[in-house]
Parts: C-alpha cells; sequence; structure tokens
C-alpha cells in the first residue's frame, strides 16, 4: 500500500518528552503549522505550562515511556481528544556522563528503558493505529548512532540499538506493505538542556562537543518525515562527517576520539552542579527549548537544509565528501595540539 503522508494542519500529532529541548521545539513548530497535538512527558506542571503557552488544540499526557500502560494512555488521549493519530514522535530521552566503570547498572538500566524501551513501546503502540490507517513514525536517534564517542557510552549504545530496533521495523513493516512511514532522525550536538538534565559522574559539568546547532534545525527535519517519507534524517553537517568517517576510516576516527572527545565534553574549572539531574525523575520545571551551551551555537545547517531539498541534494553530496576528508584531517591536527580545539565545520 502507497504511504501518503497529510499537511501538517490535517494532522494529528504525538510527541513525547515534549517540554523541553527538541521536543518542545518540535510541538511549537507543529502547532504553529496548524497541527493537533497530543504533548507526552513526565511532568505534569512542565506539560500545563506548555499547553498554557500554545493555547487550542493540544491535549497533554503525564507519562513515563518507559511504561507501556502509559504509552497506551498517549494513544488513548489521541484518539479521546482528537478521533485520530497521524505522526508519532519518539523523541523522549535522558543522557550520561562519565567513564562507563564509573557507572552504577541502576542508571545503566533506567537509560535503557528511557531511551531504548520508551522507544519500543512508543513505536509498537503507534503502528496499531498506524498499519490500519497510514501515518509517519519518527524515531530520535543520534549521530551517536554510528558513532560511539568517549564518557557518553553508555548513552551512545543505547542510540546504536535505537537504530537497530528502527531499521528492523521499517522492513518488517515494508514486507507487509504497510503505509507507514519509518524515520530515523540523527542529530549532531544540539543546543537544548540536556546536559543540565543529565545524570553527569564527572567532577565538572558536561558540555556538548562541536559543532553545535539549534533545536529548531532538528524541528524542522521531524516536520518534513511527518509529511515526506524519508529513511534517515542527519541534523547538522558535522554529524553527517563524523558518520562517514567512522563508516570509511573506523580506526582513524577512534584514534581522534580518544585524542579530543574527553577534552571537548567538560567545562574546565567549573564544578557539577545536580549530578542525579532527570535519570529518574524530572528535577524541576524544564519547558525550555535552548540549553545554555558555553561555545558558539549554529542556527542553521546547509547540509541538512539541502537533504531536505531534492534540488540542493546533489550539492550537499559533492561538498560532503571534501569536508569528510577536511573534518579528520582537522581532527587529526588537533589531536596533537591541543585535545579541546572544536570541530571543523562546513554549516553556518
Amino acid at each position: 500500500m502507497a504511504i501518503k503522508l497529510k499537511p501538517l494542519d490535517q494532522q494529528v500529532i504525538v510527541i513525547t518528552g515534549a517540554t523541553s529541548g527538541i521536543g518542545l521545539a518540535t510541538a511549537k513548530a507543529a502547532h504553529k503549522a496548524g497541527a493537533r497535538l497530543v504533548l507526552a512527558a513526565r511532568s505534569q506542571a512542565d506539560l500545563d505550562t506548555v499547553a498554557r503557552d500554545l493555547g487550542s488544540r493540544v491535549a497533554v499526557v503525564a507519562a513515563d515511556v518507559a511504561d507501556p500502560a502509559a504509552v497506551h494512555r498517549i494513544h488513548e488521549a489521541a484518539h479521546s481528544n482528537f478521533g485520530a493519530l497521524d505522526t508519532w514522535v519518539n523523541n523522549a530521552g535522558v543522557g550520561m556522563w562519565g567513564k562507563l566503570e564509573q557507572g552504577k547498572l541502576e542508571d545503566f538500566k533506567k537509560l535503557y528503558e528511557t531511551n531504548f524501551w520508551g522507544i519500543v513501546n512508543g513505536s509498537l503502540e503507534a503502528i496499531k493505529h498506524l498499519k490500519k490507517h497510514g501515518g509517519a513514525l519518527i524515531n530520535l536517534g543520534s549521530v551517536v548512532s554510528d558513532v560511539a564517542v568517549p564518557i557518553q557510552g553508555m548513552y551512545a549504545s543505547s542510540k546504536h540499538a535505537v537504530k537497530g530496533f528502527t531499521d528492523a521495523l521499517r522492513i518488517e513493516l515494508a514486507d507487509e506493505k504497510a503505509p507507514v512511514s519509518v524515520t530515523l532522525i540523527k542529530p549532531a550536538a544540539i543546543n537544548t538542556p540536556f546536559p543540565d538534565h543529565a545524570r553527569n559522574y564527572l567532577p565538572e559539568k558536561p558540555k556538548l562537543p562541536q559543532p553545535v546547532y539549534a533545536p529548531e534545525e532538528v524541528a524542522k527535519a521531524i516536520l518534513h518525515a511527518a509529511t515526506h517519507p524519508v529513511r534517515d534524517i542527519y541534523v547538522g553537517g558535522g554529524g553527517k562527517l563524523m558518520s562517514t568517517a567512522n563508516k570509511y576510516a573506523p580506526g582513524m576516527m577512534d584514534w581522534v576520539e580518544a585524542k579530543t572527545g574527553v577534552a571537548q565534553q567538560k567545562q574546565e574549572g567549573t564544578r557539577a552542579v545536580d549530578p542525579a539531574g532527570s535519570l529518574h525523575r524530572p528535577n524541576g520545571p524544564h519547558a525550555e527549548v535552548h540549553g545554555k551551551n558555553p561555545g558558539h551555537v549554529m542556527k542553521t545547517s546547509l547540509y541538512t537544509r539541502a537533504t531536505l531539498h531534492p534540488v540542493l541534494a546533489g550539492l550537499a553530496a559533492a561538498t560532503g565528501l571534501a569536508a569528510t576528508i577536511a573534518l579528520v584531517a582537522s581532527r587529526s591536527r588537533s589531536g596533537l595540539k591541543d585535545a579541546g580545539v572544536p570541530i571543523a565545520v562546513t554549516d553556518n
């Protein structure tokens, strides 16, 4: 059966992790485009704040995506409030900084309950409706679905798992000829409150490695996937370059990450604040889109904009190969000189 996706102003869109960062940016953009929204997060107070700010056409559900029964309530809310479901965005996620040998097993399991099992629960719930009526399933992976990084090892492993699950589900749905578009979004580092909410084993405050992009770029990619069947979308040329370099020169990328990866993720001279983060429970008001990244934040990604528009996709592919070579060379030089030097990028 052919996949046909509706315009945004005719859609009912479910978004998990909708009160912060990428989820909140997506909710705002979708609402502006005229979509009806079902927003889910763990904090009822944050959901109420977001619903009040957005106004009409919004239903909220306090739910932990690790709980299949709670995820079912999200599905029910879409039907009870709007009578339908067109796009389901599995965005909820938590982070963790620290070497793998520092971590506690209970924290590792909780991270997987949210990042992996939350996406499994949401996906399997969504396709109950989407297989019959058609629509889009959009899962949030990461560039670390492809490339492992130090001191975010458990987070990276969960995003590798998300990629494997999403790819397998897409194939099974295609085998059934189900009218469901399945997209994996792979953002690079994004300036959201993610580091502040992460479980942190470091003595310092964590930070995102450069290049860092604005969350609105991810929202654009998500809403593009809600209206255009597409397999994968990388958000941020820097992330795409890392993935490509890792595919063709994995040993080189290991060496570069070993030289630069740890230093780029620590705010030297700071002390950790709230190390527990929001891993096990919400840790305060979260209704914010942007984080407090100490470095430069790119408002747009030319690479991502090009991939979302077929006319420009050829140019993106041509420039991508040259930029990949430049990335590896730049990071190699920085590893020898100064582990804190940012990655060279082609976006602006």
